[in-house]
């Protein structure tokens, strides 16, 4: 199953998130989800294993697994390399041993000191909050982005952890319109508006932590999984599905592309599973009652700063 995007290029409507995999696990949970269907990936510089990744996709690719062009892979910008939009994109095509990225998102809508290409570090200032480079406007990294399609780098270009403020603001100034917006979306934080106002204008929403973050997040961030709800716990059991591929299967229905992460090899084929039934428009309207407007991701902790504030 896959979404259209704006530029014209398809899009795996589910896909495997590589953020917080150990290195030393990743080649088998790849290799393990290209076996099991995955058409797509989603890294990051800032997740610092794109060289493990790379490897994967070699031996994948060598072996006659897969064929280059039937997979979809996305990795981001980090902010600290704004104003090193290109030297960045090479420097992850060579981690992932890749000739071009189907998709490349600025990570997040801030420039921050710079600390080396491709070494995606969050500089603080003395004060112990986020250095926050204040030269660079995102309408200037945009411009840079749009050079990487014409330099055949990148098939198509999009933004993560835009609001809609920010979202219009670049459908404003972009001679290529962004095809993806990348947020946080999940039945504890469905940001309806957000959503819609990308769809209607054409930008596709890959929810990123769709499961609620889970254990990963509640490590972090301290924070409370939707997946641990007993109003979804009763829906799971009417469809004799577990409660993330009702979350799942409900974010596709939104017609959301979902890019669940996980480490452990039952959940990988779990998280696919989910294109064999259909929540009814009830199940739908009770998930939609949720929501808390809560966020599981919360980088402030790290940097200092809310950003979102």
């Amino acid at each position: 199953m896959e979404i259209t995007l704006n530029s014209g290029h398809k899009m795996p409507i589910v896909g495997l998130g590589v953020w917080r995999m150990d290195k030393e696990g990743i080649r088998d949970l790849i290799i393990n989800s290209i076996k099991i269907g995955y058409r797509h990936l989603d890294c990051a510089a800032d997740y610092k294993n794109e060289a493990e990744v790379g490897e994967a996709l070699s031996e994948a690719f060598k072996t006659g697994l897969v064929k280059r062009e039937d997979l979809f892979v996305t990795t981001k910008l980090w902010n600290s390399d704004h104003g090193h939009v290109i030297e960045a994109c090479k420097d992850s095509l060579k981690k992932l041993q890749l000739d071009y990225l189907d998709l490349y998102l600025v990570h997040f809508p801030v420039a921050t000191r710079h600390t080396g290409v491709g070494t995606t570090d969050s500089a603080l200032g003395d004060d112990g909050v986020l250095d926050i480079d204040t030269t660079i406007s995102l309408e200037t990294t945009w411009r840079d982005m749009e050079k990487l399609v014409s330099m055949g780098l990148v098939r198509s270009i999009g933004i993560s952890n835009y609001d809609v403020f920010l979202t219009r603001d670049c459908l404003a100034y972009s001679k290529i319109k962004p095809a993806v917006n990348q947020i946080e979306t999940h039945p504890y934080f469905q940001r309806d508006s957000l959503v819609k106002f990308c769809q209607k204008h054409g930008i596709c929403v890959t929810a990123h932590t769709p499961l609620g973050g889970a254990t990963a997040n509640a490590e972090w961030f301290g924070t409370v999984s939707c997946l641990d709800d007993p109003a979804l716990k009763e829906v799971a059991e009417k469809y004799k599905k577990t409660v993330a591929q009702v979350v799942l299967r409900w974010g596709i229905q939104r017609n959301t592309v979902v890019i669940p992460k996980t480490s452990k090899a039952e959940r990988l084929e779990e998280n696919f599973k989910v294109f064999d039934f259909e929540l009814t428009k009830e199940d739908m309207e009770v998930i939609k009652s949720m929501d808390r407007k809560y966020r599981t991701n919360q980088p402030a902790k790290f940097w200092g700063i809310d950003l979102y504030a």
